[in-house]
C-alpha cells in the first residue's frame, strides 16, 4: 500500500504524514495502559481548563483551512477540537480500544487531527486528494452509504471510497477494532505547524502503540501528485 497527497491540498494549509504500524495485537486492555491514561487526563484536563480555541494557533488552523476550501465551520469542528471539548464536558474519554485511546490521548496533547485506520480493510493505495462527489461515504455509525461532498479534501483508497472526510468524520470501513493487526494512522496538522512536529508526534504514535499493542512501524511521507 502507498501514501499519495494531491499538491492542492497541501496547498490549502494541509500538512500530512503517515505511521504505519503492522503486528499490532488491540484484542486485551492493559493496566499498565489504564495507569498512564488517567495520569494524562488528569494533566489534560489542568491544561486546557481555559482554553479559547480560536486564540490558539494549531486549533485555529483548521479552521483556517476549512475557511479556504469552503468547509462550514458550525456543522463541522475540526477533530483534534471536537475531542478537547468532549474531554472537558464528560472529564474523561468514552473507551473503544487501545489503539482508539492511545491516539486519542496523543492527539489531545498534540492538538493535531489524528485517526487511525485497519489496513487489511483498505482497497489498495491512499489518496489525500479533493472530492469530485461520486466517492462512496458511510460514516461511522450509519448503516448506509451516501455519495461524498464535491471538494472536501478526503482520504480515499483505489476503490473510490472515503476512509475519512477532512480531518473530521472517519468510516466504517476501516474502523480499528480489537481483531486489528495492521494499522495506519492519519496526522494532520496546518499551517501553524512545523513539518518536525508531524514528525515528532508520529513517532511518538509508533513508540505508545508499540510498547502496549506490539507490532513494528514507520512513518511514510505521501508522495505529491
Amino acid at each position: 500500500m502507498k501514501f499519495y497527497v494531491e499538491k492542492a491540498v497541501l496547498d490549502s494549509g494541509v500538512k500530512i504524514v503517515f505511521p504505519v504500524i503492522k503486528g499490532v495485537d488491540n484484542s486485551k486492555d492493559s493496566k499498565e495502559w489504564q495507569k498512564l491514561r488517567q495520569e494524562k487526563i488528569e494533566e489534560l484536563l489542568k491544561k486546557y481548563e481555559n482554553l479559547d480555541v480560536h486564540q490558539d494557533p494549531i486549533l485555529e488552523g483548521f479552521n483556517i483551512i476549512h475557511d479556504k476550501v469552503g468547509v462550514k465551520r458550525r456543522k463541522n469542528i475540526p477533530a483534534s477540537e471536537n475531542l478537547i471539548k468532549l474531554l472537558k464536558k464528560n472529564k474523561d474519554l468514552f473507551y473503544i480500544n487501545k489503539l482508539v485511546d492511545i491516539y486519542n490521548i496523543i492527539s489531545l496533547e498534540s492538538k493535531l487531527a489524528l485517526g487511525a485506520h485497519d489496513i487489511d480493510h483498505v482497497d489498495g493505495n491512499v489518496t489525500l486528494r479533493f472530492t469530485d462527489g461520486t466517492e462512496k461515504y458511510q460514516p461511522l455509525g450509519q448503516s448506509e452509504a451516501g455519495l461524498s461532498a464535491p471538494h472536501e479534501y478526503s482520504y480515499c483508497d483505489d476503490s473510490n471510497e472515503v476512509l475519512c472526510r477532512c480531518e473530521i468524520r472517519q468510516v466504517s470501513k476501516t474502523a480499528v477494532n480489537e481483531n486489528t493487526k495492521n494499522v495506519f494512522y492519519i496526522v494532520q496538522g496546518n499551517e501553524a505547524t512545523d513539518d518536525n512536529y508531524l514528525i515528532e508526534v508520529a513517532n511518538k504514535i509508533i513508540d505508545i502503540t508499540t510498547k502496549y499493542c506490539g507490532g513494528e512501524g514507520e512513518v511514510v511521507i505521501p508522495k505529491v501528485i
